[in-house]
Order: C-alpha cells, then structure tokens, then sequence
C-alpha cells in the first residue's frame, strides 16, 4: 500500500504579504503592479514574487494553460521590476558612499569641549 502524500503547502499560512481577494485571475501587469506595492508586499517586491511562485506551485495541474502562462507572464514583469529596484539601490549606496567619504568622521567617544 502506497504512504500517503503529505500536503505541507495546504497548512501554510503567512501574513507577509495581503494581495486582494481575485489578484490571480487579473492581466499579468495588474498582477505584477499589484505584488510590488507597499501595500501588498511590505518587505518589497522579492516577498511578491515568492507569493507568486507560492500560488503556481499550488494550484498545481488545477491552472489552465492560458491563466498559468498570464502567470508566468506576470512572474516575468515582477523579475524584471525586481531588477530595476536592485539597480536604483545598488546606484543609491554607491552615491551615498561616495558622498560620506569627503565629510569628516565623528568620533565615537565622548565629545571634546573647549572652553571660551
């Protein structure tokens, strides 16, 4: 007799992200607009697309063909918005970088008073 597949996916819940009731069945740039939201995903769009992903994986066979390619269509917009948010924080740090450099350093100790 074959053991009983355990279906660990079903007894996931998160509080991560909060897409609204119908997100799925919408057009993949509604979809990918949406998950990168504040709103949606507070810890950024990376949270929206593991949801995504999450959502594909389970519903599994159940997805027609047409929804799973608006679906991986909508993952292909997220990637790409994914991208261009690492792009503008990796250029944001290394301005930022470079302006810290020519301000002069604070020490950490105590500060030296003088007197007048």
């Amino acid at each position: 007799m074959p053991a009983k597949k355990r279906r660990w996916v079903a007894k996931v819940k998160t509080d991560s992200t909060h897409p609204p009731r119908g997100l799925f069945n919408k057009s993949a740039s509604a979809i990918a607009r949406s998950l990168t939201s504040k709103k949606v995903s507070p810890k950024g769009p990376g949270s929206g697309m593991r949801m995504l992903t999450y959502y594909i994986n389970r519903a599994g066979k159940g997805l027609s063909a047409s929804r799973r390619r608006e679906l991986e269509k909508a993952k292909t917009l997220l990637h790409e918005r994914l991208e261009q948010s690492k792009k503008k924080n990796a250029s944001t740090r290394k301005k930022n970088r470079a302006g810290n450099s020519a301000r002069p350093t604070q020490s950490r100790g105590k500060r030296k008073t003088t007197a007048r």
